[in-house]
């Protein structure tokens, strides 16, 4: 198959005017097609609605001779710290159970960090100059959200296949206003990375100008395999332990992508000086979250070892839309030059990077058609991709015959707008 890049202008023009055709065909059938977020599907919401009946009878409410119905442990049940620090890899006494989800504890945190500072700080966020926030890219939109609207500067760091650029990172945290980074380290979102080992140890090493600064770890993805089984992944509190860095990192996760988006539970995990000093600022927010959603957690969840065979269930229904993408990208992209693309083994996403400069007018190609996808530039800090190329692709929402008919409309949308980019 000939690329792109290779055809005569003649040759540009005749497959530009047969694309035309077959996107006004798709035009007409008036599609409805989203994957713009990596939301579980009908079926896997189905796959857990037991959740809703394991408590069914007063006396279920009880745990460990605690009566979850009532006021009391702002810091979680004991049974959800020992589930959650089973999975995570940590200790119980290093776990916080919260509501529904760890955004919503990750904004938490870093508005306290504003408002009193943290552990560490010399004096509230608000009182600097300039606060400042590394932001590995492409990423996470919503962490670049949190920064932004509290008023941080973003500074980008470059991913590589292992992780955040360290060499960068570890120069920008010369900075005393660089006060932390966002990081999702196993299959990253949107690229699907796993951090080496030695970007691992790199980060827990770090030495920041800044005595708060804050590793924001967001562990969304710990045990959500696709293509394999549980690929066991560093416990970051106990290196950063380690390396002399014990309250440097708090440690995200939920339950959103394992049970119900919404109304799941949330975690962070920190060192036990951390989770005592939040403790008190937490004593004038709130006397305790859902427990009785804890409690349901943990009858569901029971352990590690039964939550992993739940997972593997999911993985089997996401497992062959993962590859319907990979082969429509293959089959369409590929060959022509247009695209290079991640194969995670995890997560929930697909990154594709496209022909520079055409991101942004091919998924304006692929709205008219009917077909909603992330908006391109939203896996950067402040929207801007330098390059217009990186789309997140999001496959686990519709069912496989509509992922399919979505995914040949954005592959006709990236020829389209290739040909556009190169000149007709």
């Amino acid at each position: 198959m000939q690329t792109y890049q290779a055809m005569t202008l003649e040759q540009r023009r005749a497959e530009y005017a047969a694309l035309l055709t077959r996107y006004a065909d798709y035009q007409a059938q008036k599609l409805s097609l989203n994957m713009a977020r990596g939301k579980p599907s009908r079926q896997q919401l189905d796959m857990v609605s037991d959740l809703l009946t394991v408590l069914s009878d007063p006396a279920d409410c009880i745990d460990d001779g605690l009566d979850v119905r009532n006021y009391g442990e702002l810091t979680g049940i004991p049974s959800a710290k020992r589930l959650f620090a089973e999975i995570l890899g940590t200790k119980p006494e290093e776990i916080f159970v919260g509501g529904n989800a760890s955004l919503n504890l990750m904004y938490d945190l870093m508005a306290k960090a504003y408002t009193h500072g943290l552990l560490h700080s010399p004096r509230p966020w608000s009182k600097e100059p300039v606060v400042r926030f590394l932001c590995p890219a492409p990423g996470y939109d919503r962490h670049f959200g949190v920064s932004q609207s509290l008023g941080m500067e973003l500074i980008p760091i470059a991913m590589t296949p292992e992780g955040p650029d360290m060499d960068a990172v570890e120069e920008a945290v010369k900075d005393p206003a660089v006060k932390g980074m966002w990081c999702v380290p196993k299959y990253s979102n949107p690229q699907g990375i796993i951090y080496s080992d030695a970007v691992i140890d790199r980060i827990a090493h770090l030495r920041p100008a800044a005595p708060d600064f804050a590793l924001m770890w967001d562990n969304a993805y710990c045990i959500h395999e696709l293509f394999c089984e549980f690929v066991p992944f560093a416990d970051m509190l106990s290196v950063c332990r380690a390396a002399g860095n014990p309250d440097m990192v708090y440690e995200f996760a939920s339950t959103s992508k394992i049970t119900f988006p919404g109304a799941g539970v949330a975690v962070m995990a920190a060192s036990v000086d951390n989770q005592n000093y939040l403790k008190k600022l937490l004593n004038f927010q709130t006397i305790s979250y859902d427990k009785v959603n804890q409690l349901r957690h943990v009858r569901y969840l029971k352990d590690k070892a039964h939550t992993l065979a739940l997972m593997q269930r999911h993985a089997a229904v996401l497992a062959p839309k993962f590859r319907a993408v990979l082969d429509l990208l293959g089959q369409e992209l590929g060959p022509r030059g247009l695209a290079t693309w991640t194969e995670p083994k995890g997560g929930y996403f697909i990154s594709c990077d496209t022909m520079p400069g055409t991101a942004k007018r091919a998924l304006a190609l692929c709205a008219q058609a009917g077909v909603t996808m992330t908006p391109a530039g939203a896996t950067f800090p402040y929207g801007k991709d330098p390059l217009d190329s990186n789309v997140r692709i999001a496959p686990s929402l519709p069912p496989v015959a509509e992922l399919k008919q979505a995914m040949e409309v954005f592959c006709l949308c990236v020829r389209m707008a290739a040909l556009e980019r190169l000149g007709l």
